[in-house]
């Protein structure tokens, strides 16, 4: 299939103005005022673009500024700190998640409704019926290689490619459990099998000869781009935007291929808080963020694919090009399974591959 997302010269140029409507006399009167409310804001995302729209955000709301705090956490750590802090929230907003991560969140009372203005652009089944959640963009998984260390044709084409003798030692994996994008995948792989058989061992059976090949789970993101650069491991299964934001931004040299098979394509979504203290800067920034100009911004700048329909009038160059096989998966047993599938993958797999 492909995925694109249109983008327009007009809407460009309604939220410039829209964000320097703002004079440097009214972030003075409105900046200190002692009523605005302070956001927290619990996110994953590439930091430069999150500094970018806060900074855009504070712009078009002077009242907050100096007041929204960014704290960078995993999807998966930022689900666990929600939870934890549920009789006394700190954070108000929750900048990115999978789907299951976020439903999770919504069933235990930890997101609050919300009505963004463009949440109707959205397709339903990208967002939570009630509004405790909207998919923000879409992130099709990859697999990625160091271009300096592997050839195009040495490279993998396809998942099962990863688990055969070749690549044995030279599999780079991010931390799985701390990790809701890897969670995913992994329990995509597994899904792959399920819905041939209703098991999910065979699923198993493949993450076990994946164990095998790996040389390394790497702690975090930023962990796994740096033993990538130093050549502790020359493959990994990681999302397509963090990818093309290291080689274009960060002049990283990796390639990425789109697995014959199809890749996973999570959505990566937002939502507000369930914390009175901030709910209301929360739903200006979700309102924000959500809004047309800025998700063609974001398109353009930071290789986002939005969820939100912006219309197929012009399109960013880098998305027009872009064609995606789209792995066929049933997402509600994704979500009703995959606590279950990597349990038993951290308890029984992980490690214990046979080398």
């Amino acid at each position: 299939m492909t995925i694109f997302q249109a983008s327009s010269a007009a809407i460009v140029l309604a939220f410039a103005m829209l964000t320097s409507a703002c004079g440097a006399a009214e972030v003075d009167a409105i900046g200190s005022d002692p009523r605005a409310q302070h956001l927290t804001i619990y996110t994953a995302r590439d930091k430069d673009e999150v500094t970018s729209v806060v900074e855009l955000f504070v712009q078009k709301y002077p009242q907050y500024h100096g007041r929204v705090n960014v704290i960078t956490l995993s999807a998966q750590d930022a689900l666990t700190r929600l939870r934890a802090e549920k009789d006394n929230p700190q954070a108000g907003f929750l900048w990115g998640g999978t789907q299951q991560g976020l439903e999770q969140a919504a069933a235990e009372g930890l997101l609050a409704p919300s009505h963004p203005d463009h949440a109707d652009l959205i397709d339903r089944s990208r967002k939570d019926p009630r509004g405790r959640w909207y998919a923000e963009m879409l992130l099709p998984e990859v697999i990625v290689y160091d271009r300096e260390r592997m050839t195009p044709d040495q490279a993998p084409r396809d998942w099962d490619d990863l688990v055969t003798p070749q690549f044995k030692g030279k599999v780079l994996v991010r931390d799985v459990m701390a990790s809701g994008t890897m969670r995913t995948i992994f329990s995509a792989m597994i899904f792959r099998q399920y819905a041939a058989t209703g098991s999910p061992e065979a699923g198993y059976a493949w993450l076990r000869r994946l164990d095998a090949n790996t040389v390394n789970y790497a702690a975090n993101p930023d962990d796994m781009y740096f033993k990538l650069d130093r050549g502790v491991g020359v493959v990994t299964l990681w999302n397509l935007q963090d990818v093309l934001i290291q080689v274009h931004k960060n002049h990283r040299p990796w390639s990425y291929v789109i697995p014959e098979a199809g890749a996973p394509v999570l959505l990566d979504g937002v939502g507000v808080v369930s914390n009175p203290r901030s709910q209301r800067a929360a739903d200006d920034f979700e309102n924000f963020l959500l809004d047309p100009a800025l998700q063609l911004q974001l398109a353009r700048d930071y290789y986002q694919i939005p969820a939100i329909s912006l219309g197929e009038s012009a399109r960013a160059e880098w998305l027009a090009k872009l064609t995606v096989k789209e792995l066929p998966i049933d997402w509600q047993v994704m979500s009703h399974s995959q606590a279950e599938w990597m349990g038993y993958w951290s308890q029984h797999i992980q490690g214990n591959g046979s080398r």
